[in-house]
């Protein structure tokens, strides 16, 4: 994570001009990186050319522009951000300070830059660029610091309404825990509904803008928990009211209650980065993780043979054969790859000590045949390590199939359903010790799973699922029990079949899971980023009904195959574009990467796979992808104020393309359909749409990569600032209209300001 704002990528050009910002700032969100990118790639080009011998008077008069420019963008910006310092009083000061240093900085660089009407701008007699040359830098440093501390300070509004949301979740959820009749339940249930809708759109829109993908991927989880809770807490909840002295549906309903506070309060660490009980870290390093750090050491002998000692690398090695053991020592590991285990874990040892032997040898005499000795035994380490690696995959994978494929059919879940209608306590006790024994594998399996997951964020969503297994094992056993002493209730019955529901989705979300982990083993897709779609407004509406979902059946999913794999193919061809880019947090590069990952759940969802389990998941998709292409095509047209006036007709015609492309998806995404048919036909439409934008993705970005690099091979000239676009700033700084204020004061307007600060590029 940056610390600061010259960390990223896109800021760290600056440092060669001397350019930095406030290092107590630390920034965690990709819009508050992203807004501050352009600015520092300006004034670092601005600053650098103070010491260009050439001044034309084309030059001059550019310079001149360019810090009038800046000064008038920073002179609104601040306007938009002394807004948001008089709507909350308790960063008013702060805020108040950085608006104060920003356009002080914004007068001072237009002053520096006042050069165009000068005869000799290199004169002592007026200061300019060219005579105070640390002025200016120092004017940037100031301007740099105080816009980032604005942003910052914006964001901490962000935080406060997930918090205030929160807040009012929490609230209501203890009003519901003491409601003793059904018509005060229906009523406050509705209410809290509307809450956690609001809730889960602010904290989606929080993880797609987080820039650690660990923490994004932990608030996937924390979110996940909190909407499959929200229909349990409601049947159980009024399970407990049908029946007020059965202890198990009041313990039933107690652990809903419990495991939604805990993962809202997760919520609230992830996005205000609090560990509480000092914890750094979710869980202990996996084998994969150990492996790869271990041979990272190993072959870093080539280049150095003193940077770490014999210690430290046997130390190493212990940590991973002591995460073995979790396979040996688990009744579920075969005997055949427990051995195998066991006798690689041997060998490694003696490749370690073959190692030490000849590295310590290399260390007094670097004689060639040493260090061909010293090449073999890195070569042979490395080559077990991978063996290692490779069997301890297999041993937790052929694991997870097999079990997969075992439990697929549900007998357990069934005979609790069965044996709970009947009212026979003997079997329901005899099948929930099953359910106990069925747990115990599943939750070694996501452990085991954890070890070989080969990604932080994979890992992560293997300690939901154990979670999510050893949490709903036994509300199902407390479900079933409730039914069995009251086997004519209607609602106990249906609040044993929404956990079981919950158990038979999470051993689905599994076999997706496995699909993964096999990708990034066998180096498909890799670390690729997943948009999960925002919970629908209504979900959980006031009559108390969960709606039903609407799946392809086995004949449309063979009918849009065609179409899947095509689009499927597309996102490879995206992805290989991507991954030529040198600077990976370039906002194309994000947008397109964005844009696949999404393609590439829609392509999931037509052979019955993935995150999107309804039509409505896809066409909610559909229009999320299509705002990102909209986004992908804002940047775009800002990038054609980078590249030469004749490439830049051909690069706006494509942006002007894709945004129509987008438009015509939104509105094939929101348009109604009733009946199947219709349905169908709505979903082969999003489809056939999204290809096309892909198929367009793929030409705009090697035509954006092309560009780029012949723009880096240009001459570096000053540009002339584009016209600034009033409607953008009226609508920036209107703080005296009410019903604009959400919109407005926050990190976008903010965004937009300082996306209008763009005035100066090198070619």
């Amino acid at each position: 994570m940056a610390t600061s704002p010259c960390s990223s990528s896109g800021v760290s050009s600056s440092s060669s001009s001397g350019l930095g910002a406030d290092a107590g700032l630390e920034i965690r969100t990709r819009s508050v990186e992203q807004t501050l990118v352009p600015l520092v790639s300006q004034i670092t080009t601005l600053i650098n050319h103070k010491d260009k011998p050439k001044r034309s008077d084309k030059t001059l008069q550019a310079i001149q522009r360019v810090g009038q420019a800046v000064n008038l963008a920073v002179g609104r910006f601040v306007t938009v951000g002394e807004a948001i310092a008089n709507e909350n009083h308790e960063l008013k000061e702060e805020m108040s300070i950085a608006c104060i240093e920003a356009r002080r900085a914004g007068e001072t660089i237009a002053q520096l830059t006042d050069v165009a009407s000068l005869d000799h701008p290199e004169s002592d007699s007026h200061i300019t660029i060219f005579t105070d040359k640390t002025g200016v830098v120092k004017a940037a440093r100031l301007l740099l610091s105080s816009v980032t501390k604005v942003l910052v300070l914006a964001d901490r509004i962000v935080i406060k309404q997930i918090i205030t949301s929160r807040n009012k979740v929490l609230a209501t959820m203890e009003q519901l825990e003491k409601v003793s009749s059904f018509q005060e339940f229906v009523q406050i249930f509705s209410q809290f509904g509307n809450e956690m809708v609001e809730f889960a759109h602010l904290t989606g829109d929080r993880q797609n803008d987080l820039k650690d993908e660990k923490k994004k991927a932990r608030m996937a989880a924390s979110r996940a928990v909190l909407e499959k809770c929200t229909m349990m807490l409601l049947t159980a909840s009024k399970t407990c009211l049908r029946h007020p002295d059965c202890e198990s549906a009041r313990i039933n309903k107690d652990g809903v209650f419990h495991r939604m506070r805990l993962a809202l309060e997760q919520v609230i660490d992830i996005v205000t980065d609090s560990r509480p009980n000092g914890e750094n870290e979710m869980a202990p390093i996996s084998i994969y993780s150990g492996i790869k750090e271990f041979k990272n050491k190993v072959e870093g002998l080539r280049e150095n043979l003193y940077f770490l000692s014999k210690e430290n690398l046997s130390t190493m090695l212990e940590v991973i054969l002591e995460h073995t053991e979790d396979f040996t020592d688990s009744a579920y590991t075969s005997h055949e790859h427990r051995e195998h285990i066991l006798e690689l874990s041997k060998q490694a040892k003696m490749e370690l000590e073959q190692l030490v032997s000849v590295w310590m040898q290399a260390q007094n005499q670097k004689t060639k045949d040493l260090m061909e000795d010293l090449e073999v035994a890195i070569l042979k380490t490395c080559q077990c390590m991978n063996e290692l690696k490779r069997e301890v995959h297999s041993a937790a994978t052929s694991l997870a199939a097999d079990l997969l494929k075992y439990h697929t059919d549900h007998m357990v879940l069934k005979a609790l359903k069965i044996t709970g209608v009947e009212g026979n306590l003997e079997a329901v006790a005899e099948y929930t010790c099953k359910l106990s024994e069925q747990k115990d594998q599943l939750v070694e399996m996501c452990r085991l799973l954890r070890h070989v997951s080969g990604t932080e964020p994979l890992e992560i969503t293997c300690i939901h699922a154990e979670d999510t297994f050893q949490v709903t094992g036994p509300q199902i056993i407390s479900a079933a029990e409730t039914l069995a002493l009251h086997p004519s209730s209607k609602i106990a019955k249906e609040n044993l079949e929404v956990f079981c529901e919950a158990w038979e989705s999470q051993l689905s979300d599994m076999s997706l899971l496995l699909r993964e982990i096999n990708d990034v083993f066998e180096g498909r897709r890799g670390e690729k980023r997943v948009y999960l779609s925002l919970p629908r407004p209504g979900k959980h509406n006031a009559n108390l009904k969960a709606l039903k979902p609407v799946k392809l059946d086995t004949e449309e999913q063979a009918k849009i195959a065609k179409l899947g794999l095509e689009l499927h193919l597309l996102t490879s061809d995206v992805d290989s574009e991507t991954e030529k880019w040198e600077d990976q947090e370039n906002e194309i590069v994000q947008h397109g990467q964005g844009m696949s990952s999404m393609a590439y759940s829609m392509y999931l969802f037509t052979r019955g796979e993935g995150l999107l389990k309804t039509t409505q998941d896809l066409f909610h998709q559909a229009e999320i992808f299509a705002t990102e292409g909209t986004k992908l095509a804002s940047a775009l047209q800002a990038f054609s104020d980078q590249v030469h006036e004749d490439d830049k007709p051909l690069l706006l015609l494509e942006a002007e393309k894709l945004i129509s492309m987008c438009k015509q998806l939104q509105i094939t995404a929101k348009a109604s359909a009733q009946g199947k048919s219709a349905t169908f036909t709505k979903v082969d439409a999003c489809i056939l749409k999204t290809r096309n934008v892909m198929s367009l993705l793929c030409q705009l970005l090697p035509l954006c990569f092309k560009l780029l690099r012949k723009n880096k091979a240009g001459n570096g000239c000053l540009k002339p600032a584009p016209p600034w676009k009033e409607d953008r700033i009226r609508t920036g700084t209107n703080a005296h209209t009410p019903e604009r204020r959400v919109e407005t004061f926050g990190i976008k307007s903010l965004e937009n300001h300082v996306t209008n600060m763009t005035f100066l590029e090198s070619k």
